[in-house]
Order: C-alpha cells, then sequence, then structure tokens
C-alpha cells in the first residue's frame, strides 16, 4: 500500500500517485486535472506567451483533484511543495504537500470534526494529524452543510 505518510512527496506526481491510492483505498471516485508549464500553471501568471519553463529551465506542474462522495473534497497540489484542500467549501491553504496523505485519511476516517462557539457564534473545522498536528479553518455560518453538521461537537 502507498502511504505517504512516511516518506517525502518529492513531486506533483508522486502526491497524485498517493491520493489515487487513497482514492482506491476508501472506494472514492477521482478526477485528475494537470496543468503544465509555467504558462498554465495558477502561481506563474507573470509567464509570458509561449514560456513554459521557469528561469531556472524546470517544468513546473500543478494538479488539481476532486474526490467523489461526502464529503466533498478537492486537493490542488503546487510544484512550490504545498497544498490547497477544501473539504466541503472549507478551505485550508499552505498545507505542506507530505501533510496531503494523512489530512485526506483524517477527513476519510472520521477524525475530522466542527467545533463550535458560543460567543462569539463560529464554527471551526479540525482536522487532527499524527503527531499531535492539528489544521483549524473557520467555517461561515451559510457554509454549514449537511455533512459540516454531522460533524459538530
Amino acid at each position: 500500500m502507498i502511504d505517504g505518510m512516511d516518506r517525502h512527496l518529492s513531486s506533483t506526481e508522486a502526491a497524485v500517485t498517493v491520493c489515487r491510492a487513497i482514492a482506491a483505498e476508501y472506494a472514492r471516485e477521482i478526477e485528475v486535472t494537470h496543468d503544465i508549464g509555467a504558462d498554465q500553471t495558477s502561481r506563474r501568471s507573470a509567464a509570458g506567451v509561449g514560456v513554459t519553463t521557469d528561469p531556472d529551465g524546470s517544468l513546473p506542474h500543478e494538479a488539481f483533484v476532486e474526490f467523489g462522495g461526502l464529503p466533498r473534497m478537492t486537493v490542488r497540489l503546487y510544484p512550490e511543495d504545498d497544498a490547497l484542500i477544501s473539504v466541503e467549501g472549507v478551505e485550508f491553504p499552505d498545507l505542506p504537500r507530505d501533510d496531503v496523505p494523512a489530512f485526506l485519511r483524517s477527513v476519510l476516517d472520521g477524525r475530522a470534526f466542527v467545533r463550535g462557539r458560543r460567543f462569539p457564534p463560529g464554527y471551526r473545522l479540525v482536522v487532527p494529524l499524527p503527531g499531535d498536528r492539528t489544521y483549524k479553518e473557520p467555517v461561515p455560518m451559510i457554509g454549514l452543510t449537511s455533512w459540516l453538521s454531522g460533524q459538530v461537537r
């Protein structure tokens, strides 16, 4: 089994491979879109017309991964070794690419939860990872989907 939790994901393609393995492990459909070249990736908007490589000669590779089923999850993998994961519309920006497998497993295993607060009223989606690491992001009041509501503690 490809784990990804105990090894460095050295490229976008390595992270996509791990995402595919996790999707298969949890019987989820997956759709992957690849953007390759400086003129195609989202963070290279300043690249000139027809310029496909970075100044160092490398070819940047970005991927967008969408998982089927609930919760709705997407992963945008950037060439700079980080990722943006969205769970039911709640965005977790700037995650290290190496944390993506553990993050996805935490959500799919049911360890992620929503913490409510009475005053000031609000919610946060909390995703615990191994090693006492936790990612937390606010949930918009109007963005509390049925899946998120079911995770409130």
